[in-house]
């Protein structure tokens, strides 16, 4: 299947239900719940090619772009172009636990699975296997798109804090501007990326792989050293070492000068 581009998204005012195989998914009355992440990238995994397109179909229309596979292999080459999956643990080719711990092992991606194994040594295993989130088929379309915003905010500062201030160090996303006393300060694109996302986790030490993954959209590259040579620039426009701080052999988190 091709990437989609979601369209507006649309106001039906239900719920769906997407039980295995079954293309007639009746309506039933909820809230209207919007995507709380507009335009991230979901990836659905599902064996079934029917409901594949169908759930595609489904969460472009509540703003997000989504993409659709069948397959364990597949699901491993297309990863990297999605910010979230939704994992069918039960697929034709390999086993989903199996494709989990590979994804995991390369990826900080967030991960749902979804599959019919509803017993609790299931989801033990699923979450062991590296998945932030299990949902047992069949299930509510709502809670799936509950499901989806709760990971998220989990692993991902909310969108509506475009604009991050750190002391005297100012950043706005909209504008993709930056200054510091007030001065602005001139970073490429990728630059202001990295800077970004510290600072919109302050405390948090990101990782290299995160930022690899994010900034790069390269989770697997170890090659060279893009993001020091970024860091450095970064540290040298706003006129301190301090304001990335290097954690050996973890990352980098944002620092006060």
């Amino acid at each position: 299947m091709n990437q989609h581009t979601a369209p507006a998204p649309e106001s039906d005012g239900a719920a769906r239900r997407h039980p295995v195989g079954e293309d007639a998914r009746p309506a039933v009355p909820g809230p209207e719940i919007r995507a709380e992440y507009p335009a991230l990238r979901i990836l659905v995994v599902e064996a079934e090619e029917t409901s594949a397109n169908a759930l595609v179909q489904d969460l472009i229309r509540r703003g997000y772009r989504a993409d659709g596979v069948t397959t364990g292999s597949q699901a491993l080459q297309a990863h990297r172009r999605a910010d979230l999956m939704l994992l069918d643990l039960d697929l034709p080719d390999l086993d989903g636990l199996e494709v989990c711990r590979g994804i995991r092992a390369v990826s900080d991606i967030p991960i749902i699975a979804v599959t019919a194994r509803g017993s609790e040594l299931d989801r033990v295993l699923g979450l062991q296997a590296g998945s932030d989130d299990y949902i047992v088929k069949p299930y509510g379309f709502h809670e799936l798109l509950a499901r989806i915003g709760a990971v998220m905010r989990r692993v991902r500062p909310s969108p509506t804090a475009r604009t991050v201030d750190h002391g005297p160090l100012r950043i706005d996303a909209d504008t993709r501007r930056v200054t510091i006393h007030g001065r602005p300060v001139d970073l490429t694109r990728k630059e202001f990326d990295l800077l970004y996302m510290l600072a919109v986790q302050p405390r948090a030490v990101i990782s290299r792989r995160q930022l690899m993954a994010q900034v790069w959209d390269d989770s697997g590259s170890h090659k060279g050293r893009t993001i020091d040579t970024h860091v450095s620039s970064v540290r040298g426009k706003l006129g301190s070492n301090h304001w990335i701080v290097t954690v050996r052999g973890v990352g980098f988190r944002l620092g006060t000068p």
